[in-house]
């Protein structure tokens, strides 16, 4: 067997030493090999094809590190979305597990020379939300995937439909037991009649059951009873006595007042605007207030296209012109200068151009000049959310 056999102990040896990682200090990212030592390093930066591959690198530096950035961010990106999805992580857990794989790409040929350098970047680009504890920078993915945006929503939809019909049945057996306790309270109820009788010449006569353990002469016994027909016949003679005309002339006023009062109470609710939950209208401006698509779209202005299931719009973004699809929650009316023109989004004016006059900033309202409607011309103080600017 010669020395330099397939099955040598060398060879076994070199094989052995050459799998698993090595030496971040021994790697050539242009060339991708890797070295075991000094020696076998100096070996390589003196061949020709590692001064080939540094004679391209030199016409143009800036496109082969912008390349290695790029491929380090989405390994690394990708990394994390698929093992920890959107959970807060240590970002060295991360890199361990990124650099465990031999054929990764080094972050010393990238542009980013340090892994919290790195990892403040994301944070800027807003592509995970990053913060600094004692134990170190921690990072949590934010995922912007179209479809899962989508699944969130019809999650969140689902959810608040499911509250409704909960509310619906709790509603509904309130009802029911509330039926029930009313018909057992007016059986239990006792009805109160006026004592009369058909024959004014009959007797009232009262059975006094004494028991034989009441031991006494025969005097107490008849005081006893002739005082409980004296307290009878007073409160038959209460009974009798009927009501004065004042006290019923009184009722009847009253009753007559209450009904008066009943009918006019009734007339203003009718006349008192209806206000509704959902407001959105199309060719309106409206700002993002929701921090879940990013720093590039919150507090962004943009204009509703359409209105979808009277909570969700297409809202196409003024600065971008990107089109997105958002919930009532997530956006805000948009309170434009005194003279522009607005649109009444909720209330007896809805629908109704109007021009704003000005702001009351005490009472968080704002005075507006209708426009159009059968009342153009008129006045009126429209509270800031029921009114927004028109595109």
């Amino acid at each position: 067997m010669g020395k330099n056999d397939f099955l040598s102990p060398k060879a076994i040896a070199n094989r052995i030493k050459s799998k698993g990682l090595q030496k971040l200090r021994w790697y050539c990212q242009m060339c991708q090999k890797q070295c075991r030592d000094e020696n076998g390093f100096k070996c390589h930066c003196m061949s020709e094809s590692h001064q080939r591959q540094l004679l391209l690198a030199s016409e143009n530096p800036r496109k082969f590190m912008d390349s290695f950035s790029d491929e380090f961010k989405k390994g690394f990106l990708d990394l994390l979305r698929r093992r920890f999805g959107t959970k807060r992580v240590h970002n060295n857990i991360i890199y361990n597990e990124y650099i465990s794989d031999r054929e990764h790409v080094h972050m010393n040929s990238t542009k980013w020379e340090t892994l919290t350098e790195f990892t403040k970047w994301l944070g800027r680009e807003g592509l995970c939300k990053v913060d600094e504890t004692p134990k170190g920078w921690y990072i949590e993915y934010i995922d912007r995937d179209p479809e899962t945006l989508r699944r969130q929503e019809e999650l969140a939809r689902k959810k608040k439909h499911e509250l409704d019909d909960e509310e619906r049945a709790a509603k509904f057996i309130e009802e029911q037991v509330r039926r029930g306790l009313g018909g057992k309270e007016a059986e239990e109820t006792p009805v109160y009649t006026e004592l009369k009788r058909d024959n004014e010449e009959e007797k009232v006569a009262f059975n006094l059951n004494l028991s034989s353990s009441i031991a006494g002469p025969s005097t107490s016994s008849t005081v006893l009873g002739a005082s409980a027909l004296k307290t009878a016949a007073a409160a038959s003679t209460k009974r009798k006595e009927p009501p004065s005309s004042s006290e019923s002339r009184e009722r009847k006023k009253k009753s007559a007042l209450e009904e008066i009062i009943e009918i006019e109470e009734k007339k203003k609710k009718k006349q008192e605007p209806v206000k509704t939950d959902y407001w959105m209208q199309p060719n309106i401006v409206v700002k993002v207030v929701t921090k879940r698509l990013g720093e590039k779209y919150h507090k962004k202005k943009g204009v509703i296209m359409e209105v979808r299931d009277k909570y969700a719009a297409v809202v196409k973004m003024v600065d971008s012109g990107d089109k997105l699809k958002l919930d009532q929650n997530h956006v805000e009316t948009v309170i434009p200068a005194p003279g522009k023109r607005v649109l009444i989004l909720n209330g007896s004016f809805r629908d109704t151009e109007a021009v704003l006059e000005g702001i009351d900033e005490k009472k968080f309202c704002a005075t507006l000049t209708l426009d159009s409607g059968h009342e153009k011309g008129k006045r009126v103080e429209i509270a800031y959310e029921d009114f927004s600017k028109l595109a």
